[in-house]
């Protein structure tokens, strides 16, 4: 007997197969403030969220809240205008339950972006950091509890969780686009609250070189199910500073949309060698 789990995907995308039935191979998770690379997509359909069957519905400002199918670069994809969030209230099931409907919709391959921290000390604003890896230890495992087999092991290995070989395209592409891109470890933290300055020499003393609240708990999800993936961060806020300034969440979105024109690039490039 299917679990609850499996009966609501299967649920879920028999609705979603109802409104749309090509096939998207590439899946994208747009950030706070990067919803623009939407308008680079030949749109073949939407779905908001709130008509999604077991969809939750994205709170914050900045997401749009919307499933976009459509083409990009030539490929067949799919796009999450607007993403969830442990600290929204949502269970990390629920956070990584839209990266289980691509799996099953046929995603292979995951782009995902967002707003970052910078605790690298040669960060600036307005960087993007290729994510080469992450630290999960501040956030909860959304593969708690019993495993579905049919979505992958019980023990899934991590040794590789952001594509080597999409790494390395990145970089290239970033080379003939003229980006001077970063790379280095994400750090996912719950939120809401902006980190303390205590917290963010924790976060560079244990190896992180930003720190964010999305992206951990939906890649776990993404590598569980077998989906390749590629992450970047836009730095827009600093945590490691002299001065003692605070950090708005209008600021991070001003800085997002700032950034934004250079990673709407690299994402259409990554998506055409995929």
């Amino acid at each position: 007997m299917a679990s609850i789990l499996m009966r609501q995907l299967e649920e879920t995308i028999s609705f979603i197969r109802t409104e749309y039935s090509a096939t998207p191979k590439v899946g994208i998770i747009l950030g706070s403030g990067l919803g623009n690379l939407v308008q680079e997509i030949e749109i073949e359909k939407e779905i908001s969220y709130s008509r999604i069957p077991n969809f939750p519905v994205s709170t914050v400002e900045g997401h749009s809240g919307k499933l976009i199918f459509g083409r990009l670069s030539g490929q067949q994809v799919v796009v999450m205008a607007g993403r969830f969030h442990f600290y929204e209230g949502y269970t990390p099931q629920q956070v990584a339950f839209p990266v289980r409907v691509m799996k099953m919709l046929g995603v292979a391959t995951l782009l995902l972006s967002n707003a970052a921290g910078g605790v690298h000390p040669d960060f600036g604003i307005g960087d993007l950091m290729i994510i080469k890896d992450h630290i999960s230890l501040f956030t909860i495992n959304p593969l708690l509890g019993a495993n579905e087999d049919e979505l992958g092991p019980r023990f899934p290995d991590m040794s590789e969780p952001y594509a080597k070989a999409l790494i390395a395209k990145a970089k290239i592409i970033g080379e003939k686009l003229g980006y001077h891109l970063k790379e280095g470890v994400y750090t996912g933290v719950t939120g809401p609250t902006f980190e303390t300055h205590a917290e963010y020499r924790l976060i560079k003393a244990v190896g992180g070189d930003a720190v964010g609240m999305s992206t951990v708990q939906e890649v776990i999800a993404a590598r569980h199910a077998g989906i390749t993936v590629f992450a970047i961060s836009v730095i827009t806020d600093l945590g490691i500073r002299d001065e003692e300034n605070t950090i708005t969440h209008e600021e991070v979105l001003a800085a997002a949309k700032d950034a934004e024109p250079k990673l709407t690039m690299l994402f259409k490039e990554m998506v055409a060698v995929i």
